[in-house]
């Protein structure tokens, strides 16, 4: 069956329509602008790539201030303290030393301490004659008073350290608690370590003063009985 002209050239149009519609739905559009070719397709990937640049560059950014963060944080834990108390410390302990050093009559030695009670406080020191048995009273004497002198010098010196100390203690309490990083907390820390060290220090130097002039005080009395019965041997051994 033959179709008219007029009714065939239409569908021959409608036919040609379509083939163009569907070429273009698989075919990317081209438009052109003053010359320009205007590409969707290459548009749309060169806004995903700069979407993904602009993300790299973000994270990169995020990167750099994390680690300028941990750099200042790593500076403040490696500031130093400003505040050290370490030579007050150390000239309180020179001054504790220099008052033991001033020991008198018996040194602070093992030499010298052997040495005196050979002479003093036994064997011969207490059966010579008469005038040598009343020298060594008199000396053993003059041991156990400079003794307990330099006991109570120590004991003041000590007690001359307790405000400086405590002027010590203040500021490194201060100080570790305003304490900016690891490091400065640290050293105040230790700081108090050696405060606590200085303060043992003269508490023993306290100690073996009062022990020195006590051991010292025993050692005479327990040569003043020993002289008593020498005395009193020769005193029967006469008659």
């Amino acid at each position: 069956m033959k179709l008219p002209p007029i009714r065939r050239a239409l569908m021959i149009g409608v036919l040609a329509t379509s083939s163009v519609i569907g070429i273009a739905a698989i075919t990317p559009a081209h438009a052109q602008f003053g010359g320009v070719v205007y590409d969707p397709t290459n548009y749309a990937q060169n806004v995903l790539t700069a979407a993904r640049s602009l993300q790299q560059i973000n994270n990169q950014i995020q990167q750099i201030q994390q680690q300028a963060t941990s750099l200042i944080n790593e500076a403040r834990n490696l500031a130093s303290l400003p505040l050290s108390t370490v030579d007050a410390l150390q000239q309180q302990v020179r001054q504790t030393q220099q008052l033991l050093g001033e020991a008198q009559r018996i040194a602070w030695d093992v030499q010298d301490i052997q040495q005196a009670f050979n002479g003093r406080y036994k064997g011969a020191g207490l059966t010579g004659t008469n005038a040598q048995m009343i020298a060594n009273a008199n000396a053993r004497w003059e041991d156990s008073v400079g003794a307990f002198e330099d006991a109570l010098k120590v004991q003041a010196g000590v007690v001359g350290n307790i405000d400086g100390a405590r002027t010590s203690m203040n500021s490194l309490v201060t100080a570790s608690q305003s304490a900016t990083g690891a490091l400065q907390a640290a050293q105040a820390g230790n700081q108090l370590l050696a405060l606590q060290s200085q303060q043992l220090a003269d508490l023993t130097a306290a100690v073996a003063a009062q022990g020195r002039a006590q051991a010292l005080d025993a050692a005479r009395q327990a040569a003043i009985e020993a002289e008593g019965r020498e005395r009193f041997r020769r005193f029967f051994g006469r008659n």
